[in-house]
């Protein structure tokens, strides 16, 4: 206790008993408490005890064993940050969390800013999310499927490699029906858990370079599907596929980007036939297979069938928004 800022323990109280007053109210489950062996590392620091310049983060230290924490005894230490001015200097800072993800220190920080008023008087755009391209807009642009970039690909099978190198140095060192964990097999886990970040690092960054890019585009309102994902992630051929595209975080980072930006995102019902559907005659093509790529219509209209679900889904939101207004 006495190598931690009194703020910690202070905190993770205060966070048990928030999670129990929502699981009295019904808003939550029952809290878990977390494993020392299977959690992240993570901890609070006080908003009035941290302060941020362009390069570095200070963070207070303990004031002394068996000591009072007075102003007298504040001990501040300066950490570097490895990523420069993207954190305001002169700002209000709340609920201060840093973490540890086995290789690097994270500092997350929430800072007040002014809601957007503005209104866009751009068309809408309908996204549809798909495995052989990330996400397809109606307004053409097409984003590709990261994981199938060579990059993506020689870190997939580095690590497979590592994971067999790890099996097989753990059925080496075998003994009885335990099993010893040596320092080389130390050093590859390690190495597994660099690529296992490298690759959710490119996956998360290019999420976010698709979603900013779309809402710098300024749409009136956005429109995606509703996909089951859980119920897509029982089909074992292309589960790792669905897994690897993350539709969930794609969504959400949607959804709390158009929020910052005043965009409505319309959310299309699980069921709309966006595929099948002909955007010029609106015909439901009911025999319509996953390996058909071009949707071709008995009135002659021969187009791209994640193009036609985005144009569905693009006036599925404007009628939505019409229905809302009325």
């Amino acid at each position: 206790m006495n190598e931690i800022d009194c703020d910690v323990p202070k905190q993770a109280i205060k966070d048990a008993c928030e999670s129990y007053r929502d699981f009295f109210k019904g808003y939550t489950k029952h809290p878990r408490f977390k494993s020392k062996k299977h959690s992240i590392p993570k901890f609070y620091q006080d908003n009035i005890k941290i302060k941020f310049t362009d390069t570095h983060v200070k963070l207070m230290l303990v004031a002394g064993k068996g000591k009072a924490s007075s102003k007298r005894n504040q001990r501040f230490c300066r950490v570097k940050l490895s990523e420069y001015g993207l954190i305001p200097i002169n700002a209000k800072y709340m609920n201060p969390r840093i973490k540890y993800d086995g290789i690097n220190w994270w500092i997350t920080v929430g800072v007040e800013y002014k809601d957007s008023t503005a209104h866009s008087s751009n068309d809408g755009i309908g996204i549809d999310l798909g495995i052989k391209d990330l996400a397809i807009c109606s307004d053409k642009p097409k984003y590709q499927n990261i994981n199938k970039t060579q990059k993506v690909k020689k870190l997939e099978k580095r690590k497979r490699k590592l994971q067999r190198s790890i099996s097989r140095k753990y059925e080496q060192n075998k003994k009885g029906v335990s099993y010893c964990k040596t320092s080389n097999i130390i050093k590859r886990e390690k190495e597994l858990l660099k690529a296992n970040h490298r690759l959710m690092n490119i996956r998360q960054n290019y999420l976010h370079q698709t979603t900013s890019e779309i809402i710098k585009r300024e749409p009136s309102f956005i429109c995606i599907e509703d996909l089951n994902v859980k119920g897509m992630m029982k089909n074992r051929h292309l589960s790792k596929a669905i897994q690897q595209q993350c539709f969930g975080e794609f969504r959400r980072q949607i959804e709390y980007k158009s929020v910052w930006n005043n965009i409505p995102v319309i959310i299309a019902d699980r069921w709309f036939p966006s595929s099948k559907l002909c955007s010029c005659c609106g015909n439901i093509k009911t025999d319509l297979k996953l390996s058909d790529r071009i949707y071709k219509c008995e009135c002659g209209n021969v187009i791209d069938r994640d193009y036609q679900a985005s144009l569905n889904l693009k006036r599925y939101g404007e009628m939505t928004l019409e229905q809302s207004v009325i």
